[in-house]
């Protein structure tokens, strides 16, 4: 599918749209200077948004605009959307968390506005909780009904047994153990989204150097790459030792070579050991060297980039990059987004994406 245009009109307006307490403001929307949203594999999305906090009023005074407190307010719910203005797409829900003011010795001051997505009620709290026999369903479906979320999962359905949640907060519980099964999480709306990377897929862009795609730099490391994870331990219940080797071969989109065989095209084949875990089960122990294995194939390519700002350019997007030759040319998972709306420079979207595979000979 080759790259698709951002807007259908003749001009890409990309004002973004923000609503308060689920109403739009005019005030605010007058007096918005600039918007950041940042994501990020883990989950928790945070905005800045920057209001002027200066401005003329009906009874011909100017004063401070948003001390009120009526509309601007901690707690506040916050809803934006960017893109094509005609038809914008949410890019951000939560609620206000903080709020800065600047008072700057040459200009007007400013309000910033700081707020966090849903998760952030997962890390507020700690808690110690024992899980007997447990899923990586369960657990999340039970972190999704603590924040009010719908949970969408694919994929966490084998048993992992006995966990324990010791003085962890919830996200840092559930974030610990996706990690371990090479999971992720993110919030989409109203919805908690969980599952393996493997089959994690947000949906499917193209973008072209010199068009949509603005600059980018893509950097092929070995340094981290191995031929193999190792692990061993001992199996308290069963009563024996265990040994494993890593298997998988999800790495995710793309095509060409691996690092692995790039590695011992260039330089030679090496193995890695997992050493920092003694009581482990079978099980665990395939997960642990399958996680980190594929996790380091991953990030073999990574594509740091800036795009025109992109609603749907999110966590999990299959990005497919063109125009950078035959070596770089893939198609990236996408493992972070900054969207970022100014009034001098518009809406553009930074990101970073990795890939397995590198092409050229």
């Amino acid at each position: 599918m080759p790259e698709q245009p951002l807007t259908q009109n003749a001009v890409y307006s990309a004002i973004p749209t923000v609503q308060i307490d689920g109403q739009a403001n005019d005030k605010v929307t007058a007096q918005l200077l600039s918007i950041e949203m940042r994501e990020h594999e883990g989950g928790m999305s945070a905005l800045e948004m920057r209001l002027s906090n200066f401005g003329s009023f009906s009874t011909g005074l100017a004063d401070l605009v948003f001390e009120d407190g009526a509309v601007v307010k901690l707690g506040a719910a916050v809803l934006i959307y960017a893109g094509d203005a005609s038809s914008p797409t949410e890019i951000f829900r939560g609620k206000i968390t903080g709020l800065e003011g600047r008072f700057p010795d040459s200009g007007p001051p400013d309000l910033v506005v700081l707020a966090e997505d849903a998760l952030q009620s997962a890390r507020m709290q700690r808690r110690t909780k024992s899980w007997d026999s447990a899923t990586l369903t369960q657990i999340a479906q039970q972190v999704a009904t603590n924040l009010g979320l719908t949970p969408v999962l694919d994929g966490l359905d084998a048993t992992i047994g006995a966990q324990q949640q010791f003085n962890e907060s919830d996200l840092h519980f559930l974030r610990r153990l996706l990690a371990r099964y090479d999971a992720d999480v993110q919030i989409v709306g109203t919805e908690l989204h969980a599952s393996p990377r493997a089959q994690a897929q947000r949906n499917s862009i193209e973008i072209d150097l010199n068009s949509q795609l603005k600059q980018v730099r893509v950097l092929a490391d070995l340094s981290h790459q191995v031929k193999q994870i190792t692990a061993t331990g001992w199996d308290y219940n069963q009563g024996q030792a265990i040994s494993v080797t890593s298997q998988t071969t999800s790495f995710g989109p793309g095509s060409g070579k691996t690092g692995t065989d790039w590695m011992h095209q260039a330089l030679s084949s090496r193995s890695e050991h997992l050493g920092q875990f003694s009581s482990l089960n079978t099980g665990e122990a395939q997960a642990l060297v399958d996680a980190e294995f594929a996790q380091r194939c991953r990030m073999f390519v990574v594509a740091d980039g800036v795009s025109e700002g992109n609603p749907n350019l999110r966590v999990g997007t299959y990005l497919k990059l063109n125009g950078l030759g035959p070596r770089f040319s893939n198609t990236y998972y996408t493992t972070s987004t900054v969207h970022h709306f100014d009034t001098q420079g518009g809406y553009e979207t930074r990101f970073r994406a990795e890939c397995a595979y590198l092409g050229g000979a």
